[in-house]
């Protein structure tokens, strides 16, 4: 894959994006040195090439009744390609499940999981997380207070 190229008017569309995606060309521009035309084709460029993947609104988790964030490691049995396939089909579509790596080091997997209380994580670890087939232990940390957010990418700068 060819190498994208990006001048200092992407970088500061970008930046203005991830702060407020639904910021109009119009407004734009009058802190980005391009017209709102130039400034839409520049956005249509940047999402057929792929950098900007989607535009989504970020809800506050509290005020809709989910208070508990973990952050939990998974331990498998064994390895192997079809257990690795199988352990990431059976947690795709789990709605707990805010993101899910696969991490080198002591763990597996790391997931981020959102939840309504302490007797639905339990619920979510005993009966749906340990009942996935390989699985062999898990490990959860419970966030207590959030010091940073969801936060822009450090985007570098021309």
């Amino acid at each position: 894959m060819s190498e994208i190229s990006f001048d200092r008017f992407d970088y500061m569309i970008l930046d203005a994006l991830q702060q407020d995606a639904r910021s109009p060309h119009q407004r734009l521009s009058q802190t980005i040195p391009l017209s709102p035309s130039q400034i839409g084709r520049r956005i249509q460029r940047l999402e057929e090439l792929g950098v900007i993947d989607s535009y989504r609104v970020n809800l506050r988790a509290e005020k809709l009744g989910l208070s508990v964030l973990a952050f939990i490691n998974v331990f498998l049995d064994h390895h192997g390609e079809a257990v690795v396939r199988d352990f990431a089909s059976a947690v795709a579509d789990l709605p707990e499940i805010l993101e899910g790596y696969a991490v080198s080091g002591e763990a597996d997997y790391w997931l981020r999981v959102l939840v309504p209380d302490l007797p639905s994580l339990s619920r979510f670890v005993m009966h749906t997380l340990m009942c996935i087939p390989s699985v062999r232990s898990v490990k959860s940390t419970i966030a207590l207070e959030p010091v940073k957010r969801i936060a822009p990418l450090p985007l570098k700068r021309v």
